[in-house]
């Protein structure tokens, strides 16, 4: 038999070499193995320390954003130093009864209407309104209480205001 003749299979020795080689091929190459507990495993891993790293470089530019400001606060003042001497306790009420601990209400350099709608939300009565002329201070705003800080009030107590004239 010559090469040129035809194989009882129909194929030319070309072409059964090739059969072979890829059947070969076929069943001599391993399955690959994939470990996918292992690749979930990871996969979470990096997840989660990505987002570990924004968390952390949100707090640092948020920390240093409140350092600029602070800073910046400090180096531009505009404020009057009649401003620095305001005293917050004196605008200041402890309402008790509501929890085990008095809450303590800032109403320092709020205006009338939103003392009302405090006193009002608090049970309170609204005392006397008295204008003082101080300086440093926004016009028609609240500079004091009576009473105010330490002192507890309650329910139904009355609450007189000071508020600035200017």
């Amino acid at each position: 038999m010559s090469s040129y003749e035809p194989r009882p299979s129909g194929c030319t020795l070309f072409e059964e070499e090739l059969i072979n080689a890829m059947n070969n091929f076929a069943h001599s190459t391993d399955a690959p193995a994939f470990d996918t507990a292992g690749m979930v495993h990871r996969t979470r891993r990096r997840r989660a320390t990505l987002i570990a790293g924004f968390a952390a470089a949100l707090v640092v530019a948020g920390g240093g954003t409140a350092l600029a400001s602070m800073a910046g606060a400090s180096q531009t003042s505009a404020t009057p130093a009649a401003t620095a001497t305001v005293d917050h306790s004196r605008a200041t009420f402890l309402l008790g009864g509501v929890t085990k601990e008095p809450i303590a209400v800032d109403l320092t350099g709020q205006v009338l209407d939103t003392a009302k709608a405090q006193f009002l939300k608090a049970g309170l009565k609204l005392g006397r309104v008295v204008k003082v002329s101080s300086p440093g201070c926004k016009p028609t705003s609240v500079i004091e209480l009576t009473p105010h800080s330490p002192k507890v009030v309650t329910e139904g107590d009355t609450v007189n205001v000071t508020l600035c004239a200017g």
